[in-house]
């Protein structure tokens, strides 16, 4: 099985709203939600996608021919790639009842592991989801990042003994979902956090805090303030507000701004392997994908999920062998270029 082979198999079976798209570019899905599409006029999805593919990479093949390295250390461990799964949540909601959180979380986490990266994991309204998703990456040694919803203190405070059972090496907190509209007047209730909340938050646990959905400098200081040892350049894929800077306009200064104070992980329309190489050359230190994950899952399984990681890092390796990297600290800002 190849990953077209994965695509064509995942249209059977992902639902009446996604397309599962050769790209994944937002644009047949743009404003379907329920499905993958985004907020409001659902251009934030389309234009993160296309602000990755207007910068280019500049080849140099007058360098030495010697094997390449695409591996990462982060927090601990060792990854074969620089990319990991996004947390993704209700996809019998979105895509298809072939998987409820819990089957596909089974699924991701354990072939995540196996392919040499980690999975992040979603949360929900239902409990089931975060017991699921934790029971998955304990049986993976740890190897996942449990991504908790901003509810109030006291659900979080629940949550993260679940966190703490199941080994995970680190924990994140997708704080721009409460933008979401399916959490709006919901029970528990979500929304935003203080810094002094967040504080509070990355004091309940004792392996690495994550903070997803920075999109400004300014918010990038708040999260370190508040004890983050990591945060997540995202805007939720365009699902929690209309109208936003893709990620790959704002990387950059967010970057400059951290100045290596945290580690910084960018997501948000990145569909190859050169656009994984342009995210490093600016500054980050790791990727996520996710809706991508959803159509390797509902179209093959843990062997689709092996597939679309081989195919993402044998783009990446090329990439850096075509422009004379040979490691992941190689990779420098001038191999790329923009307008």
């Amino acid at each position: 099985m190849n990953f077209n082979d994965v695509i064509k198999e995942a249209r059977g079976n992902i639902g009446a709203y996604c397309k599962a798209c050769n790209v994944c570019n937002g644009v047949a899905c743009k404003n379907q939600i329920p499905g993958p599409g985004s907020k409001g006029a659902g251009d934030t999805a389309i234009r993160n996608y296309q602000k990755w593919q207007d910068i280019r990479v500049n080849m140099d093949t007058l360098h030495e021919n010697r094997p390449v390295d695409t591996s990462l250390e982060l927090f601990g461990k060792t990854f074969k790639y620089p990319f990991f799964a996004g947390p993704v949540g209700a996809v019998n909601l979105h895509y298809s009842d072939k998987y409820d959180d819990l089957s596909y979380n089974n699924t991701l986490v354990d072939a995540c592991a196996k392919a040499g990266i980690a999975a992040f994991t979603g949360d929900g309204t239902n409990p089931k989801v975060m017991e699921g998703a934790t029971a998955a990456i304990m049986a993976a040694q740890g190897m996942g990042v449990p991504t908790v919803k901003p509810w109030n203190l006291d659900t979080i405070r629940e949550k993260m003994q679940l966190v703490k059972a199941s080994g995970a090496f680190a924990v994140a907190m997708d704080v721009d979902a409460a933008g979401l509209p399916f959490l709006k007047n919901m029970i528990p209730p979500a929304g935003s956090k203080t810094v002094e909340e967040l504080a509070a938050i990355a004091q309940m646990i004792d392996v690495p805090f994550i903070v997803k959905g920075i999109m400004t400098p300014g918010a990038a200081l708040k999260a370190k303030k508040a004890g983050a040892a990591a945060i997540v350049v995202s805007n939720h894929g365009g699902r929690v507000l209309d109208q936003c800077p893709a990620t790959a306009e704002v990387l950059e200064s967010i970057v400059e701004t951290v100045d290596g104070s945290m580690k910084i992980l960018v997501d948000g329309g990145i569909r190859s392997g050169v656009d994984v190489f342009k995210a490093l050359a600016m500054g980050a230190d790791g990727i996520i994908i996710a809706r991508p994950f959803v159509t390797a899952v509902y179209g093959g399984g843990a062997e689709g999920v092996q597939c679309y990681v081989e195919k993402i890092g044998a783009e990446l390796e090329d990439t850096m062998a075509m422009c004379g990297a040979y490691t992941l600290k190689d990779i420098s800002r001038d191999m790329i270029w923009e307008k």
